[in-house]
This record gives C-alpha cells, structure tokens and sequence, in this order.
C-alpha cells in the first residue's frame, strides 16, 4: 500500500543533526550562540564606504592612470604618402615636340604629352619682355631639368584637366612636396593665382 505524504519533504540526516543540537542548546539556554547568522541583502556600512572610496579615486586618478599605460591605439594608423613612381632622363626641348624635356621653368614634354605646372607661374623663356625676365626664365627652366632628374616623382591632378593651350595641367610632388612650391622658395617662380604677372 503506497504512502501519500503530506506534500512536505524529508529533513535530511544533517538537518536532524542540527536540529538536536539547536534543541539541546535552547535547553542550556546557548541558543542564540549556535543558529546561522542572518544574511542580509546589499552593502554592510563598511563594505559601502570602501566601494565609494575605491570609486572616488578611480574616478580622480584614473584618467592620469590610464594616459600612462600604453595601451594599443584604437586610432586608425597614419596614411602612408603615395609613393612616387615616375621618372625619366629629362633634357631640353625649347621648341617643338618632345618625349622628356624641359621646355621652360613650368612646363616639360613626359612619355609624349606636354605638362605645366599647375600651382606655380615662371618667367617666359620664349619672347621675354625683358633681359631680366630672360636670365631668370633661364635659371628657372635649368632648375626645373635638374629637379626632374633628381629621382622618382609623382603627378597630382589639378583643379582642371588642361589649360586653353592643350597642356595637362599636373602639380609635380616628391615624397608629397610640391615641385613648384620649391622652385617659388627659390625666387625662381611666382604661386599661381589664376593669371599671368610681369616679371619685367
């Protein structure tokens, strides 16, 4: 015949164990001394002191903290300069046509197509107004030959394709700098600002 409890479970072997032992302490009057301790939900006063404490000086010295740990940069890394790939053995062509040359101080026949520099203006080196404008055209068209050969370059877009004359207009760079900006640091070209100034 099977035994219907009454929904209650069992107390286990140590459960008993205690319960004598509680009952028999009652009975010495040591009750108090052998029940569980009462556990309490959240922070004692103590434990809430240390963890505002703790917060207050993370939050004043962490930021110093930090900045002196290295840590891997989540910024992205520095792009790289484009690297410059053309070259050529570059001579003069004062007129006419030419495969690499030098014309004057801003313009230069690449690979068969005709170039002038786009952010810079030069003395005229063909029908100088002046002695003066022809001397420095010179200088200038010298300088630009030996810049040309110096090593790789690149050639950047400007902010039109060609001027009214057919010429790609390019600024000439080496490792990022301008060509033309050297050759204004030398007193040999003007900046361009849109149109043609006397050099005479």
């Amino acid at each position: 015949m099977a035994k219907f409890g009454t929904g209650r479970s069992q107390p286990s072997r140590k459960d008993k164990v205690q319960q004598a032992w509680l009952a028999e302490a009652r009975r010495a009057g040591n009750g108090a001394r052998f029940q569980r301790p009462r556990q309490t939900k959240g922070f004692s006063g103590p434990a809430l002191i240390y963890t505002l404490c703790l917060g207050l000086l993370l939050g004043w010295y962490g930021p110093g903290w930090m900045a002196r740990i290295d840590l891997p940069s989540s910024r992205p890394a520095p792009q790289s300069v484009a690297v410059d790939s053309l070259s050529a053995d570059f001579g003069y062509c004062h007129s006419g046509g030419g495969t690499n040359c030098v014309v004057d101080g801003d313009t230069f026949w690449f690979r068969g197509e005709k170039y002038r520099i786009a952010d810079i203006d030069t003395p005229e080196t063909h029908g100088p107004r002046c002695e003066a404008e022809g001397a420095l055209g010179k200088r200038a068209t010298d300088r630009l030959q030996g810049l040309m050969n110096a090593g790789a370059f690149s050639l950047e877009s400007a902010d039109r394709e060609t001027d009214r004359y057919g010429r790609k207009l390019r600024i000439v760079t080496r490792e990022g700098q301008s060509i033309g900006d050297q050759l204004v640091a030398e007193g040999l070209a003007r900046e361009w600002d849109g149109r043609r100034h006397p050099w005479c």
